[in-house]
């Protein structure tokens, strides 16, 4: 038995009536296939207003295979995606399109077996992948639904491709031996990390192809006691010296030890970090570095996937990640 006193929805048939249309005339206004005279459009827009019709989005997906949905899917969250998702949902957004971040548990495999039915479920237009997938997955997906793998992370979120490019640590080195810098120590991260062990590559590779001192790689992990470690490793004969961390912490820890041996930052050391973590500039001195623009990789990963979705030609950003940022802890050495 019908509720008297219910209100009833509002029907796309009801609009079209009002407006007096067909109902096919307001499914293609809603669909937005465009094509609609502008007089045919405006009593659309009244007839909505005025019943406050909202279409069913369940409905519409099943129809038109348009949800106005997209899922991004990260491999875990135990790091802090946040930058990167917020360029990534920003780009969407922008688009018209809401977004759902998706963690699959279980590793490469893991996303295999559960990526087709994340798919298959027919919520979502696209999905985004930012963890690598095994061979032959994308092929056997739902062909109604795109699929774009970025492949920016392994499994474990540890930067691989562009984030894993040490191409600035040669930047670094020729800014501070223009400085007048001759002897280098460098910081490393864990080799764990495909990033440490390509920014411990360029190091020792453009150290050699300069004839310039270098006094070894130190640390292995990404704390603060490493960068700590390593310069109450140094004697006074070793200065002036400029270190290259492999993050900022590491880069603090080495800038604390330093000024409680009472050594200067600058002139008896330089540093220079990694990440431009938002404490980096209020830190005294101020610690130079390199910036990683993560919003910028989120934007790219999410324009090629609206590109794939829509059909349309999307202009993607493909300069370096990477920007060096020279403040406070560099200078020139001074003996």
């Amino acid at each position: 038995m019908t509720d008297p006193g219910r209100v009833r929805r509002a029907t796309m048939r009801d609009v079209a009536a009002l407006a007096r249309v067909s109902h096919q005339t307001v499914s293609r206004y809603f669909s937005d296939r465009g094509g609609l005279k502008a007089a045919t459009r405006a009593r659309i827009d009244v007839a909505v207003a005025e019943l406050d019709y909202r279409p069913d989005p369940i409905a519409r997906s099943m129809r038109t295979r348009r949800s106005g949905r997209l899922a991004v899917v990260l491999p875990t969250v135990a790091f802090n995606p946040a930058r990167l998702l917020s360029g990534a949902t920003t780009s969407a957004h922008d688009a018209g399109y809401a977004v759902d971040v998706v963690s699959l548990a279980g590793g490469s495999a893991g996303r295999a077996a559960h990526i087709p039915d994340l798919i298959g479920m027919g919520q979502f237009e696209g999905v985004l992948s930012y963890a690598p997938l095994p061979a032959g997955v994308a092929e056997s997906v739902d062909a109604s639904t795109t699929l774009v793998v970025a492949g920016d992370f392994d499994d474990e979120m540890r930067g691989i491709g562009d984030l894993a490019d040490g191409s600035a640590v040669a930047d670094l080195i020729e800014h501070l031996t223009g400085l007048g810098h001759r002897r280098f120590l460098h910081i490393a991260g864990s080799d764990d990390f495909a990033s440490a062990r390509a920014r411990r590559r360029v190091y020792q590779e453009t150290l050699e192809r300069q004839g310039l001192e270098s006094l070894g790689v130190r640390g292995g992990d990404w704390t603060g006691e490493a960068g700590r470690s390593a310069v109450n490793g140094l004697n006074r004969a070793d200065l002036p010296v400029a270190i290259i961390a492999a993050n900022d912490l590491i880069a603090a820890g080495a800038v604390r030890a330093a000024l409680d041996r009472g050594w200067r930052v600058p002139g008896d050391i330089s540093v220079v970090g990694w990440d431009d973590e938002p404490l980096a500039r209020y830190l005294s001195p101020s610690l130079s570095t390199v910036a990683v623009d993560l919003e910028r990789m989120g934007r790219n990963g999410m324009l090629r996937l609206l590109a794939a979705v829509t059909g349309s030609e999307i202009e993607v950003d493909d300069r370096p990640l990477t920007r060096i940022l020279w403040r406070e802890s560099v200078g020139a050495p001074q003996v």
